[in-house]
């Protein structure tokens, strides 16, 4: 799989997550407090000018950065083992070879997939998606 085929399966596996977890419109019309009203004269052009409006607001809401880790796993010692480990020791983890690792978007687990190796030539890795977490169960793993 190349960078690109990469970064635009990224980008559709964001968009929907980001389709599943977005409130609905009336929603948000009624936690900003907005009523609906009756049409008015001089309101055609205002629809026509924010038709347009839903995809700038989507396509600003896609500009947005954010924070993606990968977790392989973790690990839990007291402070004196820390302060005693050095060049070349082993910490162990709490995940198994071949367990799938989570990724982490702005703190909160989106989906889980395998390591695999993007390009040999520069050393490269990545992660094959296998499973994308519903917003149900990101809930529940937090």
């Amino acid at each position: 799989m190349t960078v690109q085929a990469a970064a635009d399966n990224q980008k559709s596996l964001l968009e929907e997550y980001a389709a599943e977890v977005a409130p609905p419109p009336g929603e948000v019309a009624a936690a900003l407090g907005q009523t609906a009203r009756k049409p008015q004269a001089g309101d055609a052009r205002k629809v026509l000018d924010d038709a347009a409006g839903p995809v700038r607001n989507l396509d600003m809401v896609m500009r947005i950065p954010v924070t993606m880790k990968i977790v392989l796993g973790s690990a839990t010692m007291p402070v004196s083992n820390l302060m005693k480990l050095g060049r070349g020791a082993i910490i162990p983890l709490d995940r198994r070879v071949g367990e799938p690792v989570d990724v982490v978007v702005n703190g909160r687990v989106v989906a889980r997939g395998e390591v695999v190796v993007v390009d040999e030539a520069t050393s490269r890795f990545g992660i094959k998606l296998t499973e994308m977490v519903g917003p149900s169960d990101t809930d529940k793993a937090a």
